[in-house]
């Protein structure tokens, strides 16, 4: 009665004892209690402790975790606009390779057209070397006369540049055979595709490139080595078209 009370007095406990044997029982009962509670608060106090060591685990745990939330999504923002720059960078490579496409076949059929006429005029050049009359001798001047250059077609871009003959078989750089007319230039000052008119030569089309063809110089097809070397080296003003 006097422990559930509260009132642990160790003399209250012996005097109302009826022997002392009762008494130090019950005082015995009383230290063994006191333990045992002493016992719960520290196992208690042990949990608390544990308790906030865990609640603090899982905070920290909780915040690594948003952290990784967020490096996901912004990792995930990162790939979908890198995806989008991807698909920008393919379209703008597939209308290149349209352009591109469509510039070599420009340049082919350019060519075909350069070869045709070509074709012509040589043709016609040899019926015109077949029929022609004799030379006249050196010793009546007066009937000599020059050789005339065709007047270049009205409009255009004049460029004075150094020429060469050449007489490669093969193709060009663009992919089009060699034929009459093919002039190989520098795409820095004359653009591929681009029409001229050239003294001596006559029409060409600018289809191929070459190592040693920098800056204002050309290089002109002839079908044989000795035209090539007739030709040689000169310098001539050009008309661009």
């Amino acid at each position: 009665m006097l422990y559930e009370q509260g009132d642990t007095d160790p003399l209250a406990v012996v005097l109302g004892a009826q022997s002392l044997d009762d008494a130090l029982t019950q005082l015995d009962d009383l230290t063994r209690v006191a333990n045992q509670s002493k016992q719960v608060v520290d196992v208690t106090s042990a949990a608390q402790i544990r308790l906030a060591r865990v609640r603090s685990t899982l905070a920290a745990r909780s915040a690594e975790l948003a952290a990784a939330l967020a490096t996901a999504h912004r990792t995930t923002n990162d790939l979908v606009a890198a995806r989008s720059q991807r698909l920008g960078f393919l379209a703008q490579l597939r209308s290149r390779q349209q352009l591109k496409a469509q510039q070599i076949s420009a340049l082919q059929v350019a060519a075909q057209q350069v070869e045709a006429k070509s074709q012509k005029l040589q043709a016609a050049a040899d019926a015109a070397a077949a029929t022609a009359p004799a030379a006249p001798t050196p010793t009546d001047p007066s009937s000599v006369s020059a050789p005339v250059s065709p007047a270049p077609p009205a409009g255009g871009r004049s460029i004075t540049v150094s020429s060469t003959g050449y007489a490669l078989p093969g193709r060009t750089a663009t992919g089009i055979p060699v034929g009459w007319g093919v002039v190989a230039v520098d795409p820095s000052v004359i653009l591929l595709g681009t029409r001229m008119t050239i003294p001596g030569y006559g029409e060409g089309v600018a289809a191929d490139t070459g190592s040693a063809v920098r800056g204002a110089t050309i290089d002109l097809w002839f079908p044989t080595l000795a035209q090539a070397l007739a030709w040689g080296r000169r310098t001539v003003t050009i008309t661009l078209h």
